[in-house]
């Protein structure tokens, strides 16, 4: 965990992949991979009940799943979109407050055995106590996304 910008937190996380950039990028957009490896049964005990994205510079994402008997929607906007290189989305919960300044930015880097992915949640330091749990959270994805491939 680390400080960028004033009042922020970062959280990074780092993972390499056998699959090439482009693959390991478009699970990343692609509405029948993103639900395969980032929410629900096979990642934590929640259900998935809605996954919506408009894979474009100021589309939308969202991810409905119920755990616990409650509803949550991750939510964001897509800031950018540079395939297979990078992409960066804000990240929050539909009705939470305080969440404004969160957002992850992914580089992905083409390696001789596939590619590494690097990511950075960078959180409002409002949200620092979370740190710890955000960054389990990203890598349990990951090995999930690993897993896919």
């Amino acid at each position: 965990m680390t400080s960028s910008a004033p009042g922020t937190v970062d959280v990074t996380v780092q993972r390499a992949f056998t699959a090439s950039a482009e693959r390991v990028f478009d699970a990343w957009l692609t509405p029948r991979l993103l639900g395969q490896w980032m929410m629900g049964p096979d990642i934590r005990e929640e259900k998935l009940l809605r996954l919506d994205v408009d894979a474009r510079v100021g589309g939308r994402f969202s991810m409905l799943v119920e755990r616990d008997g409650e509803r949550i929607d991750h939510v964001g906007e897509y800031l950018v979109i540079d395939r297979p290189h990078r992409l960066s989305f804000t990240w929050t919960i539909a009705g939470e407050a305080d969440q404004d300044g969160s957002r992850v930015d992914i580089v992905l880097t083409p390696t001789p055995a596939g590619c590494e992915l690097r990511l950075t949640h960078t959180l409002p330091r409002a949200w620092a106590d979370y740190a710890d749990r955000t960054q389990q959270g990203w890598s349990t994805m990951l090995e999930a996304l690993q897993r896919l491939f």
